[in-house]
């Protein structure tokens, strides 16, 4: 029998950012990030096959794109940069926040895009903070779109629970100036050389 989840709480966050030391955006960054906490059903014991489990918590993942978007009151084609995460309770283990990798297809899917969602997991307790790493949604080589946002849910996990993250931006680092290939050679398939 396939698991269901059971959704304890979901929190939206969005950063407005208008300049990191430099001169001030015309349009200001917007990053945004969706944490929901689950149950986690295998806490406490192995469960030697996962994969059930997380064909489930691909509507969670379309779902939590979806929020997030419209928390964000962006469209799809604004969206420049994105990644995932999980931090897993002290009772689970780290291979539960795995799970999530497979989820970044539902976040892919509704962006229309073509990379790699970059992501991050950790085991940790209450008010554990896991950086997200974001990168441009159609290649993991712009380099001026490499970033990261820091998650926090202030009471999870608890022991027995699992936090899925989600994040987008709408654009790169602010003040970009390090070189590399830039999103329209990515988007004609330029890859770095050497």
């Amino acid at each position: 029998m396939t698991p269901s989840y059971d959704i304890r709480k979901s929190v939206i966050s969005i950063e407005t950012i208008h300049h990191d030391g430099g001169p001030r955006a015309a349009v200001p960054l917007r990053v945004g990030t969706v944490a929901t906490v689950i149950a986690n059903p295998f806490a406490g014991r192995y469960e030697p096959d996962l994969l059930p489990f997380m064909e489930t918590l691909k509507p969670l993942a379309t779902l939590m794109s979806k929020d997030l978007l419209d928390a964000m009151n962006a469209t799809t084609s604004e969206i420049e940069v994105f990644g995932k995460g999980a931090i897993v309770g002290t009772d689970g283990e780290l291979e539960h926040a795995a799970m999530w990798h497979a989820c970044g297809h539902g976040m892919r899917a509704m962006l229309g895009a073509t990379g790699f969602v970059t992501s991050g997991k950790m085991m940790g307790a209450l008010g554990a903070r896991l950086q997200v790493p974001l990168v441009y949604v159609n290649s993991t080589w712009v380099r001026s779109h490499f970033n990261n946002v820091e998650v926090t849910v202030y009471d999870a996990p608890k022991p027995r629970e699992l936090v899925f993250i989600l994040a987008m931006g709408t654009g790169g680092r602010l003040h970009a100036r390090v070189g590399g290939i830039t999103r329209a050679e990515a988007d004609a398939g330029a890859v770095p050389k050497g």
